[in-house]
């Protein structure tokens, strides 16, 4: 599947400060963590003050992890994301019966077979391979064997890479995975839930450097 512009999705956002730079940045992508207990974690009400507070362009995500289907439903209802991020055990009926695009987490931390995850998200907007475990979260800002995944025509869904990018490694990613998209998270902070400017800039320059060398 070839990616043609890799997407970026900028996730973790916690300020309005940070989701217009992002924005005006022409990020694809402004993801909320929903998580309890994670350190990027927002209310419903915050998120929905961001989304509603940002210019038309980038779409929004709302990150959920092992959520009931009536989290789901609080979700879909209060914030109206854009896209659905489901990064725990969620099941495949309960995710594809969410009534909405969605992205699903892959924990490549663990040993996997990623055709069974194109067959069991097959209307997936984006299959997101991240360096979390069945048991973790991701955000943890570590990276994984991207030779893990499988080669760019033996996929069936848009592959998403997050896991340790950065300013300075994202360009490496883009050249060895070729993704359809990339997500990052930590790799663009001043501190847990706050993004720093300079790095959101300085990433989103180096993903369309790496664009134009691949298509050079």
């Amino acid at each position: 599947m070839n990616p043609g512009r890799t997407r970026i999705k900028f996730c973790g956002i916690t300020r309005l400060e940070d989701a217009l730079i992002a924005a005006e940045l022409g990020v694809d992508v402004i993801g909320f963590v929903l998580v309890p207990g994670s350190p990027r974690q927002i209310t419903l009400a915050q998120a929905r003050a961001i989304r509603l507070a940002l210019p038309p362009g980038p779409r929004t995500a709302g990150l959920v992890q092992n959520a009931d289907a009536a989290l789901i439903e609080a979700v879909r209802t209060e914030l109206a994301p854009d896209l659905l991020q489901f990064h725990g055990n969620e099941s495949p009926a309960l995710v594809r019966g969410c009534g909405q695009p969605y992205i699903r987490a892959v924990p490549m931390g663990d040993p996997q077979c990623w055709s069974d995850w194109e067959q069991d998200y097959p209307d997936a907007w984006a299959l997101l391979a991240d360096s979390h475990s069945r048991e973790g979260g991701g955000g943890s800002g570590t990276a994984f064997r991207w030779s893990d995944l499988p080669a760019p025509d033996q996929r069936r869904r848009p592959l998403m890479l997050a896991g340790g990018l950065r300013p300075e490694t994202v360009a490496e990613a883009i050249r060895s995975v070729h993704p359809w998209g990339v997500d990052v998270s930590s790799g663009i902070e001043a501190a847990k839930g706050r993004k720093d400017a300079l790095k959101m800039r300085a990433f989103v320059a180096a993903v369309r450097a790496a664009d134009a060398q691949m298509d050079s």
